[in-house]
């Protein structure tokens, strides 16, 4: 073979032998790496093993711990102290001042500029789902004029325990079928059983609260017990009795002695006699209603026996029942329209009239209130509340009172909301020339 086709032979020779040697290199190196990544796995893992034994006492005692703080979370999520049971509740800063115009007896407490506190807690608990034990416990140091019942100056978040809590109310309701719910309790009062809600307004006041907080719907903290019926169709009918012992109570009576003069006071004691006796001072009240979307309108019927009288929107003659029973009747209706925002505000409003029992028609009574709300006006949730009536009065013997009240209420944030406002009366205790003006700034806090 000539030279030069040797060497085209072994050129294509190297050419096939090259990439075998290669290859065969490789596998050489492949098995090596293997070998290694082999021993180094083994290594790992006895060096895993070992790390392991040593903390695994660690993780036990880790895990336990995280396992601890999830059941701690659980009992108390959502304000929860169990799974039934949940706390919310509210605390009020007051600072405020009255001017009162007056004298004599009918004069104010104190005028002077306060700062007063309210916390309020309510526990909920459910046993089946439906049903619900509440329980209120309360307190503050209210005091003066911003609990004073005889002018109307109380105001709706006036507490005076002298800081001391207390069990404010007290109450269980449950589900009878799917339309009625029946409510007993020791400590209730009756607007908490009633199936419509009669107004939908705001109030500063406490005499504005319930749409008028007289004759009809005015109540008190004591034992009771009440039905509601509540149909798909917004009407709703209920009936609930509260009763407290009369104590001590003073008694109008009219008698002549040996010598001719007359006496025209008495004073009686009663003690605690029960529920729903001729001595227990007792609310009976009957509500009709029907609620829809944007409206409301019910009547109640109210019978309250043994004296019992009703002091945050009355004057001091409308408010006298001596020791007589009284017949209480009360119409509400509120609106609102379909949108916030806008100069048409939602209206709330109602009328009382009382009559004494066996008395003639120059002891009936009547009052009436007229509450309006815009919301969302300059800020979302904002709410601009203006309300103003005539407490309940004896039209014969009182002068004309009146009483109003206007605030601007507006949220920093979704717990904090802070509401300046001013209010007043003329005639307040139905007495000519009995006037006061007070502004009070409200902070509240919820949780």
């Amino acid at each position: 073979m000539k030279l030069f086709q040797q060497m085209l032979v072994a050129g294509a020779s190297l050419s096939l032998i090259t990439p075998l040697a290669a290859q065969a290199s490789d596998v050489v190196n492949i098995e090596e790496m293997n070998s290694y990544a082999r021993s180094q796995t083994k290594s790992s893992r006895l060096d895993s093993n070992t790390f392991i034994n040593e903390v695994s006492e660690d993780i036990a005692n880790l895990k336990g711990r995280v396992d601890s703080l999830e059941v701690r979370q659980n009992n108390f999520e959502a304000g929860g102290f169990s799974d039934t049971t949940t706390l919310d509740g509210k605390v009020v800063f007051t600072t405020g001042a009255l001017s009162y115009d007056g004298s004599g007896s009918d004069t104010v407490s104190n005028e002077a500029a306060l700062f007063q506190y309210m916390w309020q807690g309510n526990l909920n608990t459910s046993f089946t789902g439906d049903d619900n034990l509440y329980v209120r416990l309360k307190t503050g140091n209210a005091g003066s004029w911003t609990k004073d019942k005889d002018h109307g100056t109380y105001l709706s978040s006036a507490k005076g325990n002298s800081n001391v809590i207390k069990v404010d109310k007290i109450w269980y309701q449950f589900p009878v079928g799917e339309k009625n719910t029946v409510f007993v309790g020791p400590m209730i009062e009756n607007y908490y059983m009633h199936g419509t809600t009669p107004s939908i307004y705001k109030p500063v006041l406490k005499a504005f609260t319930l749409g008028g907080n007289g004759a009809a719907y005015g109540a008190s903290t004591s034992q009771g017990a009440g039905w509601i019926y509540k149909a798909d169709n917004g009407f709703a009918i209920s009936s609930n009795f509260t009763s407290k012992s009369m104590g001590t109570k003073k008694v109008y009576d009219t008698a002549t002695d040996a010598d001719g003069n007359e006496i025209t006071l008495s004073t009686y004691s009663y003690a605690n006699t029960g529920i729903l006796t001729d001595e227990t001072q007792t609310a009976w009240a009957t509500q009709v209603g029907l609620t829809k979307d944007q409206y409301a309108i019910s009547a109640i019927v109210n019978q309250k026996s043994a004296g019992w009288g009703d002091s945050y929107f009355s004057t001091a003659r409308g408010d006298d029942r001596n020791s007589d029973d009284s017949t209480n009747i009360g119409l509400r209706a509120w609106w609102r329209p379909s949108e916030t925002g806008t100069a048409i505000p939602e209206v709330s409003f109602g009328y009382d009239t009382s009559s004494l029992d066996g008395y003639d028609d120059d002891d009936t009574t009547n009052a009436y209130f007229v509450g309006l709300t815009w919301k969302d006006t300059f800020n979302a949730d904002d709410r601009i509340g203006v309300a103003f009536g005539q407490p309940q009065q004896n039209e014969g013997e009182d002068e004309d009172a009146f009483m109003w009240e206007a605030y601007y209420g507006f949220k920093v944030n979704d717990s904090v909301t802070v509401t300046p406002a001013i209010f007043g009366a003329s005639n307040a205790n139905g007495t000519d020339g009995e006037d006061y003006t007070g502004a009070v700034i409200e902070t509240q806090f919820k949780f």
